[in-house]
């Protein structure tokens, strides 16, 4: 009884297309909330530390590629094991999938050790290369060194955690986050203002929490609660396995990596032509970028699984409308951000930072970087509707045009014909119009179109007027 009652409450065939999305969307929003904050909490309290002129935001900006590397290894070696290891077990065969596991675990471990030694090896010259001056590199250096020494729980937490979803305990998964983003919150106040450690508090506060998310995802697993436990004979590195793994995993490499080549980019372009304070502005402006993009990034996640379940049943009618209402719903939030960004820009600006010296120049590039802001919900839609229908290729392709193929030469060149450091933040609008609508209109003219040819007509109407008739 209890197993009908689930796979009808999943049933995403069932009831209003939009409904069903924003059943998904909800939580994973809620999950992806926490999780911002975890991220952005240090920039807040980092952005109002007294005597750090705006360098302190400067150099937690410029270990971001850095940390941003370290996330596409763990994507690599993490994410791209969890499918592997779900199919495994739907198989009915959980020797393998705990192999999976185990040869997961220990890829990243490895990994986690290598890119610790590298980065304390290499930061310094890695941390100039990336845009650093004499004068922020003391911040910069200061935060990654003790940074650096949470690798391996960062990597262990974001790495593991899927393991504990695809096991179908999606509420232990998220407490996963929530615990480290709580005592993260608690934590940096206390280092940064009360024991006055400053940007080296905040690095040792994001350290400890992910060492204790480390510790309930390890818990969980070698723990009996765990349908497939991690044992310790299973944690070895076997060639097959781990070819299947990088093989899944790095679809989600690469848009890391692209990510990873925008910040190098912007960073270094704007150490060029503006110096640390145009640095520490668009650290800021990433944040507000990452906080108005999360509503629509948990709709269109919510989304995805919806999808995809009804093109499976073949219910294309359903599928057409998840992608109507993720287009619909994404351009009037967007359109209502980029409004509210334009009308209040001081205001989103000072959440971060109350340093004069970057206040004034920040809010006149934040309208510039927002610019157009909406055409980022065309990106999503058509985005998340070929990742839903398991068209990988035209994914990969956008997400690299709109990152590798514009953002990063228009990043370096446009400060170089007369735009200056604007050019930097001009690159953003200009991709989010040009990636957007080539992104969008390729999914119409494909796999929408394929959709519209296999439903025979304009939906659930059609379907409706047809039981009229009979």
């Amino acid at each position: 009884m209890r197993e009908n009652t689930v796979v009808k409450k999943n049933d995403f065939s069932k009831g209003p297309v939009w409904k069903c999305i924003v059943a998904q969307a909800v939580p994973l929003t809620v999950a992806q909330l926490v999780q911002l904050l975890y991220n952005v909490v240090d920039r807040i309290y980092l952005g109002h530390m007294e005597g750090g002129n705006g360098l302190a935001l400067t150099g937690v900006g410029l270990t971001f590629p850095i940390i941003t590397l370290i996330m596409a290894f763990t994507a690599l070696f993490g994410v791209g094991g969890v499918p592997l290891f779900s199919i495994q077990r739907g198989k009915g065969d959980p020797e393998k999938a705990g192999k999976i596991l185990g040869n997961s675990f220990a890829l990243l471990m490895v990994s986690s050790v290598v890119l610790t030694v590298l980065g304390y090896v290499f930061h310094k010259p890695i941390l100039f290369a990336f845009g650093a001056s004499e004068e922020s590199f003391v911040y910069a250096g200061e935060y990654l060194r003790v940074y650096l020494i949470g690798t391996v729980f960062s990597v262990v937490t974001t790495g593991m955690n899927g393991y504990i979803n695809a096991q179908g305990f999606p509420k232990t998964g998220m407490l996963s986050i929530v615990i480290g983003a709580v005592i993260n919150i608690i934590l940096d106040p206390l280092f940064i203002f009360v024991l006055d450690m400053g940007i080296t508090g905040a690095a040792l506060a994001t350290v400890i929490s992910q060492a204790c998310s480390a510790v309930w995802v390890l818990h969980f697993l070698f723990g009996k609660k765990a349908i497939i436990p991690l044992k310790r004979e299973n944690i070895r590195i076997g060639r097959t396995i781990t070819k299947e793994i990088c093989k899944l995993g790095t679809v989600n490499f690469i848009m890391q990596g692209t990510t990873f080549l925008v910040q190098i980019a912007c960073n270094t372009t704007l150490q060029k032509y503006g110096g640390d304070p145009y640095v520490g502005v668009m650290t800021v402006t990433n944040s507000i970028r990452d906080i108005f993009m999360l509503p629509a990034s948990g709709i269109v996640s919510g989304a995805q699984p919806v999808i995809g379940f009804n093109y499976g049943a073949k219910r294309y009618d359903r599928v057409k409308m998840g992608i109507r209402f993720n287009t619909v719903t994404g351009c009037i939030y967007m359109l209502a951000a980029w409004l509210l960004i334009i009308a209040f820009p001081r205001f989103w600006f000072g959440i971060f930072s109350d340093e004069p010296q970057i206040t004034g120049i920040g809010i006149e590039m934040l309208k510039i970087y927002f610019f157009g802001f909406v055409f980022m919900a065309l990106q999503f839609a058509g985005q998340s509707a070929f990742q839903a229908l398991g068209d990988a290729k035209h994914a990969i392709f956008f997400s690299l045009l709109r990152k590798a193929v514009i953002v990063v030469p228009l990043t370096l060149l446009l400060p170089r014909i007369g735009f200056g450091v604007k050019g930097v933040f001009l690159a953003e609008p200009i991709s989010n119009i040009a990636g957007g609508i080539a992104c969008y209109l390729t999914m119409m003219l494909t796999v929408y179109r394929k959709l519209e040819s296999k439903s025979g007509g304009t939906g659930d109407e059609v379907t409706e007027k047809k039981r009229k008739i009979r």
